[in-house]
């Protein structure tokens, strides 16, 4: 995160604070980070330009600050759900679930991309991104692996490349033709087939 973006976080209060982001949310999905306007923004936010540019001086901050609240928020519902003492195919079934739920979301799969057509322009975008979130969720998972490793129910060495091993699973099929466009709804027995085969595969390399 930037100096600026760091301070701009601990600095952001006011009660028209989540006004702005909700509108600016509604805004950046709909119309993308290039072609939203900041007078759509404070339209839709209900506040006027001198209000929004007092919390966000500068757009790329404010998508920045809705991709990382809302990124935020998923990976708060998937460590929820990773319970220590629970077997590695309950867990893992139930990340998996969470996660390709997110990225097949709307919410998710515009941010996604969004973020990678302006890397190059704005790196912070992304690597803020990716630090609010998904890093979360990994270091978790992480820890979680090692501590099944630990009690004898997964052999690995590198708990670190099997976290990234399960999510990129977790992505067979379905996120493909979604980032392809070919499919923009998917069934929960189309979910299931592809987690239940991420989970089996996965225990299938590292099950103890």
């Amino acid at each position: 995160m930037t100096a600026t973006a760091a301070k701009l976080r601990k600095g952001r209060k006011g009660r028209k604070y989540d006004q702005v982001l909700d509108g600016a949310r509604d805004i950046f999905m709909r119309d993308g980070f290039e072609g939203a306007s900041v007078d759509d923004i404070a339209r839709a936010a209900g506040v006027s330009k001198a209000t929004l540019y007092s919390y966000f001086p500068d757009k790329r901050l404010l998508f920045m600050e809705v991709a990382t609240t809302q990124c935020a928020r998923q990976a708060d519902e998937a460590l929820q759900i990773i319970d220590q003492s629970q077997p590695p195919r309950i867990v893992l079934s139930k990340v998996g679930h969470n996660f390709l739920a997110f990225i097949l979301s709307d919410m998710g799969h515009r941010i996604f991309r969004i973020c990678l057509a302006e890397a190059d322009r704005f790196p912070d975008i992304g690597r803020t991104f990716y630090n609010s979130g998904p890093l979360k969720v990994h270091s978790a998972i992480v820890d979680y692996l090692g501590a099944s490793a630990a009690r004898g129910e997964l052999k690995m060495t590198d708990c670190n490349l099997a976290a990234d091993q399960f999510a990129e699973l977790c992505k067979a099929d379905l996120w493909v033709r979604l980032v392809f466009g070919l499919r923009q709804e998917f069934t929960e027995a189309e979910r299931t087939r592809v987690i239940d085969g991420a989970v089996d595969t996965f225990m299938a390399r590292y099950g103890a």
